[in-house]
This record gives C-alpha cells, sequence and structure tokens, in this order.
C-alpha cells in the first residue's frame, strides 16, 4: 500500500514494497508559477529556469538524494538503459540517448523518469542489489517496456524475477482513458484475451485500464503478485495533486518518479 508523504512542503507517495529510498512526486511544493504551479520538473518548456532548478533542489532534498541524477529522453519506446554514474547529466543539457526505462545496479545513483497520465514504475531487487524507473505510455505498455526492464535486470544483474518488488504509480485510470480502437487493439495484441477484462466500451469508445495491464505484465515476467503494489490514484481525477496531459490539453509541468540504491 502507497504512503502519502510531506517534507518540507513536497508531496510524494512512496511504497512498502520498495526497501530503498524512492518517490513517486505530486506536482505540490515548488516554486513555479502559473499554468507549472508549483513543483514542475518539465525542462523543455516556458518555465522559468530558476525555478526549475529550485523545483528540482527541493525535490531530492526531500527525497534525502543527491541532485547527480540520471535522466533520459522518453520516446514512447521499449528501450531500457543500463545506468551508470557516466550517464548523470545536468539540467538544460541534451540527454544523448532515448530511453524509456533505467536500471542500475550503483549506489547512490538517482534515476528519474517523468508522467503526466502515463504510468511511472519503481523497480528494486534487494538480493541482487539493482534498482530500476519505466515511464510506460500506453505505446510503451504494448512493447510490454515493463517486461523488458525486468529481463534486462536479470541479464544484466543477475536478478531473479520472483525477487523484483515493483509500484505502479499514480497515472490516467480506466474511468478517465477513454481511447479509440487503436488503443484495444494494441493491448490485445500483446496479450491476446487476457488484456480483455482491463478493457472495456464505453458509448463509441473504449476505457483501458492501464494500470492493471502493467501489473499483468510485470506477472508475466516473473515478478510474484504479492511483491507488486499499485496506487489507487488517477492523474486526471486529482489534476489538483498531480499533472494530467489531458485535463490540462498538454498546456502543463510534469513530475518525477525517482529511486536510488543505498
Amino acid at each position: 500500500m502507497m504512503k502519502e508523504q510531506c517534507v518540507r512542503g513536497v508531496r510524494f507517495l512512496t511504497s512498502g514494497k520498495l526497501d530503498v529510498k524512492h518517490g513517486f512526486a505530486a506536482r505540490l511544493g515548488g516554486v513555479s508559477q502559473g499554468i507549472y504551479a508549483s513543483l514542475n520538473l518539465r525542462v523543455h518548456c516556458d518555465d522559468a529556469p530558476e525555478n526549475i532548478r529550485e523545483n528540482y533542489r527541493r525535490l531530492f532534498s526531500a527525497l534525502d538524494m543527491p541532485e547527480a541524477a540520471v535522466f533520459s529522453r522518453q520516446v514512447h519506446g521499449k528501450c531500457v538503459r543500463a545506468a551508470t554514474q557516466a550517464d548523470v547529466h545536468t539540467l538544460f543539457t541534451d540527454v544523448p540517448y532515448e530511453a524509456d526505462g533505467l536500471i542500475t545496479s550503483t549506489p547512490g545513483l538517482p534515476l528519474i523518469i517523468f508522467t503526466a497520465d502515463c504510468v511511472p514504475i519503481l523497480l528494486h531487487d534487494g538480493v541482487h542489489r539493482a534498482v530500476g524507473a519505466v515511464h510506460a505510455g500506453w505505446r510503451g505498455t504494448a512493447l510490454d517496456i515493463a517486461g523488458e526492464a525486468v529481463r534486462r535486470m536479470s541479464a544484466e544483474y543477475g536478478c531473479v524475477p520472483a525477487d523484483i518488488h515493483a509500484a505502479i504509480g499514480p497515472c490516467i485510470g480506466p474511468c478517465c482513458f477513454e481511447t479509440g480502437p487503436e488503443v484495444p487493439a494494441a493491448m490485445t495484441e500483446t496479450l491476446g484475451a487476457a488484456a480483455e477484462p482491463m478493457i472495456a466500451r464505453r458509448g463509441g469508445k473504449f476505457t483501458v485500464d492501464l494500470k492493471g495491464i502493467n501489473r499483468l505484465l510485470l506477472e508475466r515476467a516473473g515478478l510474484l503478485p504479492e511483491n507488486i503494489d499499485v496506487s489507487g490514484i488517477c492523474t486526471m481525477c486529482s489534476h489538483d495533486l498531480f499533472w494530467s496531459h489531458r485535463y490540462t490539453k498538454g498546456r502543463r509541468g510534469t513530475q518525477g518518479s525517482v529511486i536510488m540504491l543505498s
């Protein structure tokens, strides 16, 4: 079960399944103004750079982590990068690689991914000492990036899927994720009939449970059901607490989900 925390005004969720420093940041506790109020972590926008820098400082201070984190250029794909200290980049510098998942066995190296309706997933193997952070939009979900992250942790660090714990953070829920037929088609192509309980018709549209599908993909990758935590928060319903791309029609900031091996 996830717990909401507030440290020096910064609000974030943590999961009892992850025995390392981590957090799913909310949109509160920063200094940005207007449409970016207040904890905006979106770098490529017209928010003031000094505000963005202060927001990052506040978030990492609240999480008790160093600010030297690993970022990536997210493209809604399935690439998972094994990160080292060499992958640390400063704010406002171009990251030279694309990845929607990050994994590492390096202690003291924060991994951060960004969402504003997409699914954030944090992973931890306490036996083989590795962590991961995954950004899963509906395209990445259909590509099984969650399962790919588990497989890469196994290949890179010798992780056993049954030892990996996962937390699926706030994202748009089936209550609000209304789509055309292309999204259900992509999910059933990946999961077959197993996806059907997480897809429903709503008039001429469909609703899709991205959290449920990612949970199933993690289980198929070998995680034990009891080792997976899922937030019940829908970012669109809770747009006052979390950034929602759909609610704001794209005029928004972004939140981060961060994990670090101690």
